[in-house]
């Protein structure tokens, strides 16, 4: 399974997993891209470690929303959070989410940094991490 750094800015690093599963301590403060689904389960893995962000694959938001239950959880917590359509990223797959994820949904922490529905994953992410043109939520 992949675990690899995508890239590293001023506004912090970027860090992509296929299961959420793999977060260990080194990943403290980190931006995570994980092919996860986006379930209770999967929160619980992801408050294991303080990060910066946390992404997940929506699969399909399902009954009740299960399939997205961890942004309210994080929430909760303060803890930035997103989920990526499954229509644009294949679950389980990091670097298809990192390349291809449209995001679908946010938790308000997230949409705080100025993240929101609709916006390329890749692209939002590095302007959080700082690299290139403008920081949501900072003035360019």
């Amino acid at each position: 399974m992949l675990k690899t750094e995508a890239l590293r800015g001023p506004g912090g690093r970027v860090v992509l997993m296929d299961s959420i599963t793999q977060i260990d301590a080194s990943d403290t403060g980190a931006i995570v891209v994980s092919g996860s689904h986006g379930g209770t389960s999967s929160g619980e893995f992801a408050l294991a470690v303080p990060l910066g962000l946390t992404v997940f694959n929506d699969a399909g938001i399902g009954k009740e929303e299960a399939g997205i239950a961890a942004l309210a959880m994080l929430q909760a917590r303060g803890v930035p959070a997103c989920a990526v359509a499954h229509t644009s990223a294949r679950i389980g797959d990091a670097l298809d989410t990192w390349q291809h994820g449209l995001i679908s949904r946010v938790n308000a922490a997230a949409q705080a940094l100025g993240l929101r529905e609709g916006l390329g994953l890749r692209g939002a992410l590095e302007r959080l991490a700082g690299i290139g043109a403008g920081v949501p939520g900072r003035p360019s």
